[in-house]
């Protein structure tokens, strides 16, 4: 098998990603730990949890939503959990099933939180962005996602450990 070595060009690329992707990470990180005592992971479960219906999601559709491994999203919630923003009830539809649900005091930590949040986001990526940049952006992101999770036609590298077909769960009562 030969090796298809990335170009001058593609390796530019490739290590511009890295750096970006690392220093945005790190610094949106630190912002959170700074200003609202977690990280950007338990931020994220948080306002993923908001936009969902009745603020309550499967596990493993939470998982699926934030590419975590379920051991990873367990840990993170059961900390939010003690902390009071987030419970966990067990699925009425399949009892091996639990589901995250956003609790009142984890919504307004998230409200409390989410303005220095988009201020570091805007500040440190899409005020550095023409309009043009922020379209590709968007483009270039969905089309690699889009592979890598078998969407678009061509078969997905490998099932990433999040994915998991599971029966539906009904958060209402």
């Amino acid at each position: 098998m030969t090796t298809r070595w990335l170009s001058p060009e593609e390796q530019r690329a490739w290590r511009a990603y890295i750096a970006g992707y690392l220093l945005l990470e790190d610094a949106i990180d630190r912002q959170l730990q700074q200003e609202a005592g977690m990280p950007h992971a338990y931020y994220s479960i948080l306002a993923h949890l908001s936009e969902a219906p009745e603020r309550r999601l499967r596990m493993t559709d939470l998982a699926e939503h934030l590419k975590a491994t379920r051991s990873r999203l367990t840990y993170a919630v059961t900390r939010l959990e003690k902390d009071g923003l987030v419970r966990r009830e067990d699925c009425r539809s399949d009892k091996r099933g639990s589901v995250a649900v956003l609790t009142d005091a984890g919504m307004a930590v998230l409200e409390s939180a989410a303005p220095g949040h988009v201020e570091t986001v805007r500040g440190l990526l899409f005020d550095r962005l023409t309009p043009e940049q922020v379209g590709q952006l968007e483009e270039i992101f969905t089309q690699v996602a889009r592979g890598l999770q078998g969407g678009g036609g061509e078969a997905a590298p490998e099932d990433p450990p999040w994915r998991r077909r599971s029966s539906p769960c009904s958060g209402a009562s």
